[in-house]
């Protein structure tokens, strides 16, 4: 199947331009699309949380997903890359428009998709080293981290978990999936967030 993907930011904005830039496009090339996504979301919303991220789970191998440019898929980088891979494991095709990429099953995207593989992964080093020379920072500023020595054990959960926390929220988790991970409700991460990080986040 044949998918056009269209999203803006928000509702001052429209999808028409793009739709137009698809549409023109498959016509010209004697395709179709045969389902459209349209969405009104921000570019660095979880994918998971998008309408994006339902349609990368339902697509199949030998399908196509036709967008206006890469940017539209998402504002970052490694979450732009974690698609693209994502799309080539799987032999799905990613045409853009205006970038005019043609990513599909052939050698040269499975090139481009260990590329994409390998810069996620870089960025993922880069973040945990970020991660460890601000802990490394806040300690030598003297913050203490954790719970303070002979204090009630109001959070226990995620004392000693600080590390782990930032290493999330540096990729850009949201605090409700953060917070599920630590198996706590959202609530009690905001407050571990104000009483430890009050001074850097």
């Amino acid at each position: 199947m044949i998918y056009g993907y269209v999203r803006v930011s928000s509702d001052k904005q429209t999808t028409e331009n793009q739709i137009f830039e698809i549409s023109r496009f498959v016509k010209y090339n004697n395709l179709k699309v045969e389902r459209w996504i349209n969405e009104t979301i921000s570019g660095t919303t979880d994918v998971n949380k998008r309408k994006l991220g339902k349609l990368l789970k339902s697509l199949r191998k030998g399908d196509i997903l036709i967008t206006s440019e890469l940017s539209r898929l998402g504002r970052n980088l490694l979450q732009v890359m974690s698609i693209l891979s994502f799309c080539m494991e799987h032999d799905i095709a990613v045409w853009t428009i205006k970038d005019n990429y043609r990513l599909g099953a052939d050698l040269q995207s499975k090139i481009l998709a260990f590329a994409f593989s390998l810069s996620a992964e870089i960025e993922r080093n880069l973040i945990s080293q970020r991660t460890k020379e601000a802990l490394r920072r806040i300690k030598a500023e003297g913050k203490i981290l954790g719970r303070p020595l002979g204090s009630s054990n109001k959070h226990y959960k995620l004392t000693g978990r600080e590390e782990n926390i930032y290493m999330c929220l540096s990729k850009r988790y949201s605090l409700n999936k953060t917070a599920r991970s630590f198996h706590v409700h959202s609530s009690t991460l905001k407050r571990f967030l104000i009483k430890e990080f009050e001074d850097y986040i």
